[in-house]
């Protein structure tokens, strides 16, 4: 907030999106709509995060069938094929004194590249998003560490002016996030389920024309 200009109502606004896309999805833990006043007017947890800008907790898990794309066909379910990943980190340990700048993450940012390059994307290839969302500002993180804006704030304005909402030009955790369709403390699973579902074209909540997630 002090170094890139972001204010509460850019943090409200990421739970706000996630809650409309909640709305599409059934099996979504919250699914009422919620205001910027709504999300501010929550208790306060830690400042400046208020409790709708925090995950829920949840139970729940979830599984995937991972094979050779030669034995796809094998199974009735339309596959989906992974094009490349990438796994980072900057750290020896998970404490966070070890980072040498909070506000650059280069985990993240390592992690993503090597993914762009090893699926041979750009970013313009992409149509859909899903980004860990423990806390309301996870989804600006990463949306800087994958390139999508650069740093500075620009993340926080994509989002303000609905371009990861329904309708948006990059939708973006479209069941609605840990903040609102489930955190069981793994979140991980639900991220790659809801790209599949994207990808298949089963999602409650589906964004027309699917081809590459991230």
């Amino acid at each position: 907030m002090r170094e890139k200009g972001i204010t509460p109502e850019h943090l409200a606004q990421v739970a706000v999106v996630a809650r409309q896309w909640a709305g599409l999805h059934p099996r979504a833990g919250q699914r009422q709509p919620i205001t910027v006043s709504d999300v501010l007017e929550s208790p306060l947890v830690a400042w400046p995060l208020h409790k709708l800008m925090c995950c829920l907790v949840s139970d729940g898990g979830g599984a995937l069938v991972v094979c050779a794309s030669e034995r796809a066909a094998d199974f009735a379910a339309k596959p989906v094929y992974l094009l490349g990943s990438g796994e980072a980190t900057e750290t020896r340990l998970t404490g966070l004194a070890e980072i040498p700048d909070l506000m650059r993450l280069e985990g993240p940012r390592r992690a993503g590249r090597l993914a762009f390059e090893e699926a041979g994307i750009r970013h313009d290839d992409v149509d859909h998003l899903m980004i860990y969302d423990a806390f309301a500002h996870h989804p600006i993180w990463g949306l800087e560490a994958l390139g999508f804006v650069r740093d500075g704030g620009e993340a926080a304005e994509l989002i303000q002016d609905g371009h990861t909402a329904v309708g948006g030009k990059l939708p973006m955790n479209t069941n609605g996030g840990g903040l609102s369709y489930a955190h069981s403390g793994s979140y991980g699973m639900f991220l790659l389920q809801e790209s599949i579902r994207q990808l298949r074209g089963t999602s409650p909540a589906q964004v027309p024309g699917v081809r590459v997630s991230v």
